[in-house]
């Protein structure tokens, strides 16, 4: 039984590696971007799908919401704007003509040079691989050691919020300096809201209690197994993403100080537990004994709620504007 199961897992893992390379292919030569982007949520979920070969559930969640899920949305939210943007006879010309010098065929020196370099790309990351010993401990004899002390009983919990803790505060100040680099360069689109159909509004209605739930579950759960402020802030900001998918604008007066603060408050909250901590005669995001469980679930409250907001302002595409619906 051992021997069947371990041979389906190559045939599985074969499989998985081939499709791998067939839809990024298809990403890249598409000539229809509506078809490049579907292929690219594709890749995205059978990423997540290798992460979850590779026993890393957390990865895979974060895979599946934002690499897929979510950057997939903003894909096609970017499409819609640039075929909005389109107009008379530019609307009417098809991509090969419009930009013929995309669609102008490779020499056969510079195909040549394509194709020794991809090789040698893949000789050299095939000899890295083969190179490696067969059993490596890493890391994960250290994490094991003095995960009792990290405040969470996650081992990857720990690594991002305590171990490196440094990086994720990073992290958090990149995703709030994308929010403000989209922001600078367009207001939002005014969109023009309709009445749902009556199926799909129970639909969202139904969904969005869910969602709220799910993000709940994910964030209490990542101290003890897989989930964490990233996936269940990606869960709020899905949920944001099927309200306006749905029809149905934000509240204006959500676009005013409430957004601004949801936005500032995970970057905020982890500046101050890291300069509370010093105070205290610690360095800096050192979290004091006793204390690491409680700070850290404090700085994944407001991560969460930042992650979801940063992510639902991204896909508005530019600064809300109070008085309107972005």
């Amino acid at each position: 039984m051992e021997t069947m199961s371990g041979t389906a897992g190559w045939l599985l893992d074969g499989l998985l590696a081939l499709a791998l390379l067939w839809v990024g292919w298809r990403v890249l030569t598409s000539s229809d971007l509506f078809k490049g982007i579907v292929f690219f949520i594709a890749l995205g979920l059978l990423v997540a799908l290798s992460w979850v070969r590779l026993n890393a559930p957390d990865v895979a969640l974060a895979e599946a919401a934002i690499g897929a899920g979510l950057t997939g949305a903003l894909l096609l939210a970017a499409l819609a704007r640039l075929r909005q943007g389109e107009s008379g006879k530019q609307a009417a010309i098809p991509m090969e003509e419009a930009s013929p010098a995309l669609e102008a065929p490779l020499s056969t020196g510079a195909f040549t040079s394509l194709i020794c370099l991809s090789v040698a790309l893949f000789v050299g990351l095939a000899g890295a691989f083969l190179s490696l010993p067969m059993a490596s401990p890493g890391l994960a004899p250290h994490i094991d050691g003095n995960l009792s002390a990290s405040g969470v009983a996650n081992p990857v919990t720990a690594v991002l919020l305590n171990f490196r803790g440094y990086d994720t505060l990073l992290e958090m100040g990149v995703l709030f300096l994308a929010v403000v680099a989209v922001w600078s360069l367009s207001p939002a689109p005014v969109q023009i809201t309709a009445a749902p159909d009556a199926i799909l509004r129970w639909f969202v209605r139904l969904l969005i209690p869910i969602a709220i739930l799910v993000a709940g579950y994910l964030l209490w759960i990542g101290a003890y197994a897989p989930g964490g402020a990233f996936q269940a802030g990606a869960v709020l900001a899905a949920a944001a993403v099927l309200i306006l998918l749905a029809g149905n604008g934000i509240n204006p007066g959500w676009a005013g100080w409430p957004l601004r603060v949801a936005l500032a408050f995970g970057l905020g909250v982890f500046v101050a537990v890291g300069a509370t901590v010093m105070s205290l005669g610690y360095q800096f995001l050192e979290y004091p004994p006793g204390r690491a469980g409680n700070l850290i679930l404090l700085i994944e409250v407001a991560a969460t709620a930042s992650i979801g907001a940063a992510l639902a302002a991204v896909l508005m595409g530019g600064q809300p504007q109070r008085g309107e619906r972005p």
